[in-house]
């Protein structure tokens, strides 16, 4: 049965007192649920699973004391781009000077509700909520849709999965019926499953594609700023300066988010500061009725006065809004609660009045509209303000790049995305990773992006349209979560979408304007990152069928090991596989060339689920492969897309005890089957339900003494299987990689010969292998190849 197509039935609690009757202390009385022993297909018609507590706890129960400190240490991370956008938006927007004094409050009033209504409305107290167990970004959202409905493309999923803790979801009860239709639509469209995975792929690929362009801005405008103070620093200069710290920025990421957060929190408080407090200064000093830019009024006549050059004007008014993306992205690396914090007691005021205090400055210095910031700055503080500036600027790359590790790290686990190496660099914060590969290309592109547009204006064209295109892809998979997963009143969806939308959308008209501006870069690189996307999960997803399609029967194991020259070996083998629902056709492959088996063997594979996290205790699955004396087992480890393999969880010995834990459940299954069937022991015509011979004396207390003997045996039969585990555990450990070489089948177009052939297998053998990825050790490692044609 494919699971996707598996009905979730209603299970009632009816719990079972089983005492012990073997008198020898081996089992207790054990109390079961007939949930956690219910018999389930999902592995295969026969397998079944027992499922253990969960005693995972979530960051929402997260002290004070550990939010406050995350709160201080997101300021450093998630908001040093959105806190330097004053370097650059007056002169961005007014790029043809200002051509009547009264279109600095109608500016003044776009940003001010601008960052009123995205930054803090949206993102902070709406879209934060749509977190996946304390996990931002695009991916995050699709995941939750996909727990939600079965819109995913690779049919892995699992009546199982549904049991562990993370994946439950809370539903309110409204709007159920608005909600099924949406859902019901959702799963049965080809076109939406396609759809929804697109455009999760687009906005990861923009939000990467921030994290190459807010570097470059940050820290061109930051350093241009010497300009101000000596005539001998050329535009060569600059940009070279400006390279050189690029490269340390990225040089500094592997010590992690936790020691960079740390060590820039207290520059960007000091730069929140001042900036906040020399707003504060330019609004008394020059011009205080700038306060009246509260009045949209002012939004209206400025666009009568100015009409297109007004609408062209937003693609400057939007860099105001920078960075906001990257607190989503990054509220994996803190909470909820903390970056809410921090938003509204630091960045929000600091923004304001510092957006508030050049306006004043300008009504009164109309010429000095080109450089702003710097103009705006009492001279005493130029210099210790040109030092934090660049500071800022440096630490403003940081938000963005801490979200693209995250991004890519959800990604590579739904099998979107090539295999890289994950770094997690805390072992006090979760969600803290460091990914090498990545961190090298986006310096890279960084680099050459600075030399090439060695501008800020051309390279702000650009960055419009990354940050604006991502904002509305994550309007609308908010609003599919709204109705579907939240069952959000109508009213108040519709709200959201004539508001929020309708203000989106008007950014992103204006910001497509200036496409042959420089636009066009970050759709390059979104088109580029896309491209891997697409190829790695289209091969993926094709694997995936062809291993379905040629999976080796129970049946056929039977027939294989009945072979004469069959052996065994001593130890443990674990056989890795991809598949999910039955043994890889590599098996078959292997046993052809070497006809031995260990005395026991595993066949596990890895599975992402589309959740963050999987407690420990809920990871694994099993099920046996009859004849029970070949001690065949599958296993499957399910991870969540933020979870760490093999680094701080040993998972050989975790999977071992696990699956002795599996084979007493097994037991105690049977057990308590037995003993509910109106009391009767389970012997029919002198033979026991699980095949054990007894003889028929023909006594009257038959019943009563073959039962003792018949237990007796089960619970020696139980103690033997433990100990063979036990035993093939202290012989070694081998692990078996499956290493398949895909090619395009023989009646295959040009297209797919290109897409396999070509495309995929550079990508394959540019990146890491698995045995990297699992920290599988080299000794106790023996790759098994084969060829699929797809």
């Amino acid at each position: 049965m494919p699971p996707g197509d598996l009905v979730e039935e209603e299970r009632q609690e009816e719990e079972v007192s089983c005492q012990d009757q073997l008198g020898n202390g081996g089992l207790k009385a054990k109390k079961l649920s007939w949930e956690k022993l219910r018999r389930y297909d999902s592995l295969d018609i026969e397998s079944r699973s027992v499922r253990g507590h969960s005693g995972h706890s979530s960051k929402n129960s997260t002290e004070w004391s550990v939010i406050l400190h995350l709160a201080f240490q997101s300021i450093g991370i998630v908001y040093g781009d959105i806190g330097t956008s004053p370097l650059y938006v007056y002169s961005s927007t007014f790029a043809d000077g200002i051509k009547h004094n009264d279109d600095i409050l109608g500016v003044l009033s776009l940003i001010l509700y601008t960052i009123t209504l995205i930054p803090l409305i949206k993102y902070v107290f709406i879209v934060l909520r749509a977190n996946d167990n304390g996990d931002g970004g695009t991916f995050a959202l699709y995941s939750l849709i996909c727990r939600y409905a079965k819109v995913g493309l690779t049919p892995s999923e699992q009546a199982e999965d549904r049991q562990v803790s993370n994946f439950q979801l809370e539903l309110p009860s409204k709007s159920l019926k608005r909600a099924s239709k949406l859902k019901a639509k959702l799963e049965n469209s080809y076109f939406a499953k396609y759809f929804l995975l697109f455009a999760t792929m687009l906005g990861t690929s923009m939000v990467i594609g921030d994290g190459v362009l807010t570097p470059c801005i940050s820290v061109l405008s930051a350093v241009g700023g010497i300009k101000e103070a000596t005539t001998k620093m050329t535009d060569d200069m600059i940009v070279w300066i400006s390279v050189v710290i690029l490269i340390c920025l990225f040089m500094v990421q592997r010590f992690g988010t936790d020691k960079v957060g740390y060590s820039f929190a207290p520059i960007i408080c000091v730069w929140f500061a001042l900036i906040g407090g020399i707003g504060v200064h330019n609004f008394i000093k020059y011009d205080p009725t700038v306060i009246k830019a509260i009045n949209p009024k002012y939004i209206i006549d400025y666009f009568r006065r100015n009409k297109k050059d007004a609408w062209i004007s937003l693609g400057g008014i939007v860099l105001a809004i920078t960075g906001t993306e990257a607190l989503f992205a990054d509220v994996g690396h803190f909470t909820v609660r903390s970056i809410q914090i921090s938003m509204c007691s630091v960045t929000y005021p600091a923004l304001i009045l510092a957006y508030t205090g050049q306006a004043s400055f300008l009504r009164k210095n109309n010429d000095h509209v080109s450089d702003t910031f710097y103009s705006s700055i009492p001279d005493p503080l130029y210099w210790p303000m040109f030092v934090v500036a660049v500071s800022a600027a440096i630490i403003a790359s940081q938000a963005m790049i801490s979200g693209s590790f995250s991004i890519i790290q959800q990604s590579l686990a739904l099998g979107c995305f090539p295999r890289v190496k994950i770094v997690h660099t805390s072992s006090k914060y979760e969600g803290q990773v460091f990914v090498p590969e990545v961190n090298y290309l986006l310096m890279i592109a960084c680099i050459a992006v600075t030399l090439g547009f060695r501008d800020t204006t051309r390279i702000g064209n650009a960055y419009g349209i990354a940050v604006v295109f991502v904002m509305t892809l994550t309007s609308s998979f908010l609003v599919l979560i709204m109705v579907m997963i939240w069952k959000t009143h109508m009213l108040l969806v519709t709200s959201y979408i004539i508001v929020i939308g309708s203000v989106e959308l008007l950014y992103l008209s204006s910001v497509l304007y200036k496409f042959n501006q420089g636009g066009y870069l970050p759709l390059a690189f979104a088109g580029l990152l896309m491209a891997v996307m697409f190829i790695w999960n289209d091969v993926y997803r094709r694997k995936y069928y062809y291993e379905l399609d040629h999976k080796i029967s129970p049946e056929k194991v039977k027939e294989i090991t009945s072979q004469s020259n069959f052996s065994r070996l001593p130890g443990l083998a674990m056989f890795y596989s991809e598949l999910v629902q039955g043994i890889p056709p590599i098996f078959k492959h292997y046993f052809e060339n070497v006809p031995a088996l260990h005395s026991v063997l595993v066949f596990v594979s890895i599975k992402s689920l589309p959740i963050s996290k999987v407690p420990p205790e809920e990871r694994f699955l099993f099920r046996r492969i009859e004849p029970k004396e070949l001690n065949v087992f599958r296993c499957v480890a399910r991870y969540g897309y933020t979870d760490v393999r093999n680094e701080h969880e040993p998972f050989e010995k975790m999977l071992v005890e696990k699956l002795k834990d599996y084979i007493q459940d097994e037991y105690w299954l049977f057990h308590v089957e037995t003993q509910s069937n109106n009391g009767e022991i389970g012997i029919e015509n002198g033979e026991s339900r699980d095949g054990l011979i007894v003889e028929d004396n023909g006594n009257g207390d038959y019943l009563e003494r073959q039962a003792e003997e018949v237990e007796e045996k089960r619970h020696e039969t139980l103690n033997r299987e433990i100990e063979e585990i036990d035993r093939a555990w202290r012989a070694g450990v081998v692990h078996l990689i499956g290493e398949n070489e895909v090619v395009a089948g023989k009646g295959g177009g040009f297209g797919k010969r290109i897409l396999i052939d070509y495309c995929y297998n550079f990508l394959k053998k540019n990146l890491r292998q698995s045995d990297k990825v699992f920290d599988i050790p080299h000794k106790r490692m023996l790759k098994v190849g084969m060829t699929y044609e797809l």
